[in-house]
């Protein structure tokens, strides 16, 4: 299990040449695929989306969607050292309910389902991009997470999650008082987030000009179009306000390159570049073209450009992913 380390300076492995020998068609040749079946969506910009309340999450739901999907679930798993979840939670007793929020292509909900075989787990999603195939003690249903939620209260679980919501929830209140609302007394509720700036501990994230003035970009785009994206940072402070008590943001850094001397930061600066790399082109496509104005080649021949700065850069950046967890009150 590894701690949280955003208050610790990462070393850098001079002797390394590790990121100039990724290109850009190795760092996209290191995908991969989970199988799943798609049945509502639409396109636009070559892209596809979900078709449930169309236009109201900026990001695909295609394959090449789902596989940096299986790769940011493998990110946020390696940065804890191969955890599912931060909260303190006991699942493993008969009838314990867990709820996971935007699931995606379910690969959380599937895995604790099979770590807690006594635990039912449900998750929710815009997009059917789950499996046909899951476990008994594991379900998938169409649900809007910003409208009411698709449970009575007398069906309330013992811990939900949410991860990557940041850019599809334009109202985090109401959504932080419904996940209250859907929770157990002494249960808990769990959102993993990461940030979309990036930095350096030597200064070194200066020269990524375009990368800083991409995720500026990004950051306006979000806020236009209602869903901002670079919330993480935030929720400690929210969850607060809406109720929780025993709140606790453990905070990590994820090196964007194999650049740290640690081997496991080196492992997951790998995973993050490449994962920093997927994300660059459809977090920007459908987000500047409808907001900002710009066409699809000029948002495609940008997103290239960042993406060429990532790749050939020999800067030690990083960004930080947040584990924000708290509890329901028991005395209520």
């Amino acid at each position: 299990m590894q701690q949280p380390n955003s208050d610790e300076q990462i070393q850098i492995d001079t002797s390394s040449d590790d990121d100039s020998l990724l290109d850009v068609q190795s760092l996209i040749d290191s995908s991969f695929t989970i199988s799943s079946t798609v049945r509502d969506y639409c396109f636009e910009n070559g892209r596809r989306y979900h078709a449930y309340r169309n236009g109201q999450y900026p990001i695909p739901n295609d394959e090449e969607e789902q596989d940096r999907l299986s790769l940011m679930h493998g990110l946020f798993k390696a940065i804890t050292g191969g955890q599912l979840h931060r909260a303190p939670i006991q699942l493993h007793d008969q009838s314990k309910r867990v709820l996971d929020v935007g699931t995606g292509t379910g690969i959380w909900a599937l895995e604790v389902a099979e770590a807690y075989p006594n635990a039912e787990v449900i998750g929710t999603d815009l997009s059917p991009i789950q499996p046909n195939w899951v476990l008994p003690n594991c379900s998938f249903i169409i649900d809007d997470a910003e409208s009411d939620w698709a449970f009575p209260p007398e069906e309330a679980f013992d811990y939900i999650h949410g991860r990557s919501l940041g850019g599809s929830i334009s109202d985090w209140e109401r959504f932080l008082r419904q996940a209250y609302q859907h929770v157990k007394p002494g249960g808990w509720v769990e959102i993993q987030e990461f940030e979309t700036w990036i930095r350096s501990d030597d200064g070194t994230d200066q020269q990524a000009v375009l990368i800083h003035d991409y995720q500026r970009k990004l950051d306006e785009a979000s806020q236009k179009f209602g869903r901002r994206m670079n919330i993480a940072s935030n929720l400690g402070e929210w969850m607060q306000r809406a109720g929780f008590q025993n709140v606790r943001d453990d905070t990590y850094k994820c090196p964007l390159g194999g650049w740290p001397k640690n081997p496991h930061l080196k492992e997951i600066g790998r995973m993050g570049k490449i994962a920093l790399f997927e994300a660059i082109g459809p977090y920007s496509l459908a987000l500047f073209t409808r907001v900002m104005d710009y066409t699809y080649d000029q948002a495609h021949q940008y997103a290239q450009d960042v993406r060429q700065e990532l790749v050939h850069g020999s800067f030690h950046i990083y960004t930080l992913f947040h584990y924000v967890y708290g509890q329901r009150p028991l005395d209520e």
